[in-house]
């Protein structure tokens, strides 16, 4: 098991960057693959960005909808995994969640543990 913390959303004008961070408890760190996840009001929790365990020299995987605009990213010393995301867009709002699991599930849902969330709003 992992503890998962997320900080650094906020509000953000359209074009606008920012990004997050996931801070993970426990000394293992680099052996979980780390994925995001966004959900908006009244809608499904949607697959953002994941990257693979160490081990496996840090695949990174995205959907079309972020492809080219958002980065995932993972500090092993410090325990963190990053979203960097630019040109955002209003239809990027949404609770973004960080997710850990000691197997490489890429986009699935199925990632172990999960933290709280943070709320990144963009205004148009």
């Amino acid at each position: 098991q992992v503890q998962l913390v997320e900080s650094g959303g906020g509000l953000v004008q359209a074009g606008g960057s920012l990004t997050l961070s996931c801070a993970a408890s426990g000394r293992t760190f680099n052996s979980f693959a780390m994925a995001w996840f966004r959900q908006a009001p009244g809608k499904e929790r949607e697959f953002v960005a994941a990257i693979s365990w160490s081990g496996s020299s840090g695949r990174t995987y995205y959907p079309d909808s972020v492809k080219g605009r958002f980065s995932i990213s993972r500090d092993n010393a410090k325990n963190t995994v990053y979203l960097q995301m630019n040109s955002l867009k209003p239809e990027d709002t949404a609770v973004y969640y960080c997710a850990a699991d000691t197997t490489d599930r890429g986009s699935n849902f199925t990632y172990a543990n999960w933290g709280q969330g943070t709320q990144v709003t963009v205004s148009s």
